[in-house]
């Protein structure tokens, strides 16, 4: 679950900085170039010097037709014209954009309703944008990172005994395993649920003494009852998941009143054996080169007006996680290989 969390943040994080760093490239080292703007779409500074040189041109020459192709497939231009003139602080000048929005409109500026306020510039809008999503972008990083950091902090609060030398105090139930090899302690986990904690699902890395990932173990909610709120765990799955044949193996620990209900029995009867918790009970999971010793250290039921025994106050499960001696793993194969994505 770690790699898998590991590799998920480096994704998120490489999406977002490559989103970033479109967007730089794109506004500032090679921005688009627009092609077959109009005479509107130049900046108004631009527009103003333009006006003022056919207006110079028409007051010496007198060219009507130069005028209008001058000045063709600009809409509104009188107005632009008037909104010019009347910026404008020469009278010469004044008279002569009045002359060239007469040939445009036929009666010059005294026709035009008083200008509109043009639109800000693109660019400087576009560049606040730009940075507006780059700061947004930098905070949701940092928003994800400080959520991740929570977690593992909390995970890592947990009360956990990993790379353990030491022999559990009951060894586990082996099945047969070619040349008499015995399973060799790995580590130890310990988990509590307690009421009231309705996302519980505590799972842990399972690595041998030079760090080599065999698999993960770990328990989780199975099934509840009623509709309270919290939830009324009745249920839960103890599972071990084994890097070299691929699988996963589930067990289901049940309330007394769950394990001797038929209907509940049979619902959760696809999900795994089926294990009465008591105190005491040690619940083994085996698969090909890893075994785990699940045992129920403590607990306590809680009471209300649902049957007696039914949901659980708290519970606690010690896990002892042991390789199997004589199995050798598949070097660089397996999950390994499916996670690298």
């Amino acid at each position: 679950m770690e790699v898998l969390q590991r590799k998920s943040v480096i994704a998120i994080v490489a999406v977002i900085l490559g989103f970033v760093l479109g967007l730089v490239w794109g506004w500032f080292i090679d921005p688009v170039e627009w092609s077959g703007a109009g005479l509107q779409d130049m900046a108004e500074a631009d527009q103003a010097r333009y006006l003022g040189l056919v207006a110079d041109t028409f007051a010496q020459e007198g060219n009507v037709q130069k005028v209008q192709d001058a000045l063709a497939g600009w809409s509104q231009v009188d107005q632009r014209i008037c909104q010019v003139r009347s910026q404008s602080l020469d009278a010469i000048e004044q008279d002569r954009l009045n002359a060239i929005a007469a040939v445009m409109n036929g009666q010059g500026c005294t026709a035009v309703a008083a200008p509109t306020e043009q639109p800000a510039e693109e660019g400087g809008g576009g560049l606040g944008t730009v940075l507006l999503l780059f700061a947004l972008l930098i905070v949701i990083v940092f928003v994800i990172l400080f959520i991740l950091g929570r977690r593992n902090a909390a995970v890592s609060q947990q009360p956990t005994m990993q790379q353990s030398d030491e022999m559990p105090m009951a060894a586990p139930v082996v099945s047969e395993i070619d040349d008499g090899a015995t399973a060799v302690p790995i580590a130890r986990f310990s988990t509590t649920y307690t009421r009231g904690h309705d996302a519980y699902d505590d799972s842990f890395s399972i690595e041998n003494a030079i760090g080599d990932f065999l698999g993960e173990c770990g328990v989780g909610i199975s099934e509840s009852i009623g509709a309270d709120s919290p939830k009324n765990v009745t249920a839960f799955e103890v599972w071990l998941f084994d890097k070299n044949d691929i699988r996963t193996i589930t067990k289901v620990v049940m309330s007394d009143h769950a394990f001797f209900d038929d209907a509940i029995k049979a619902k959760l009867q696809t999900k795994g054996e089926q294990v009465l918790a008591r105190e005491g009970e040690t619940v083994v999971l085996e698969t090909a080169s890893l075994i785990i010793n699940a045992e129920v250290t403590g607990m306590q039921y809680g009471s209300g007006t649902l049957p007696p025994k039914s949901y659980f106050e708290t519970i606690t499960f010690e896990l002892s996680a042991w390789q199997k001696e004589g199995v050798v793993a598949p070097a660089n194969e397996g999950v390994e290989d499916m996670m690298d994505f």
